[in-house]
């Protein structure tokens, strides 16, 4: 049902949340606290660089983009690392003609985590960073 707003146009993008606010949401949220942590740091960092964003749940890694938004957005895209959704939403949220949605996933943590906390969070903290200073000052387009 979520789905529904994908454009006449054909542009969309669908975002898989773990953090979605409805109370009758089949979201399955178990995470550590240290991962509870890192989301709300992450999400509090986002805000103070880009100003945050509608998402919810900007890392939770379940993406779903219509062929006509993957074909205008991926070729602006510039960030490579854990931060690309990030900006790829960014440039959803300032073109405006690209409705963003949130769908509710089931998702449970399991051990074995491909993440270095220090390394990545770092990176993702220099990436957010980066992103805003390259529009700003014009060394990206959007």
């Amino acid at each position: 049902r979520s789905l529904r707003g994908v454009t006449r146009s054909g542009q969309g993008i669908a975002v898989g949340s773990r953090a979605h606010l409805e109370a009758d949401s089949d979201s399955t949220v178990k995470r550590s606290a240290l991962r509870k942590f890192l989301m709300w740091g992450f999400h509090t960092l986002m805000a103070l660089v880009l100003g945050g964003s509608s998402v919810k749940d900007t890392q939770c890694g379940f993406k779903l983009f219509s062929r006509a938004t993957a074909a205008r957005i991926f070729p602006c895209q510039h960030i490579q690392r854990w931060a690309f959704d990030v900006e790829l939403l960014l440039l959803a949220s300032t073109w405006g003609d690209i409705p963003v949605v949130e769908v509710p996933v089931h998702w449970e943590e399991i051990d074995g985590s491909k993440v270095d906390i220090m390394w990545d969070t770092l990176q993702m903290a220099r990436d957010l960073v980066l992103i805003k200073a390259c529009y700003v000052l014009g060394l990206w387009k959007d």
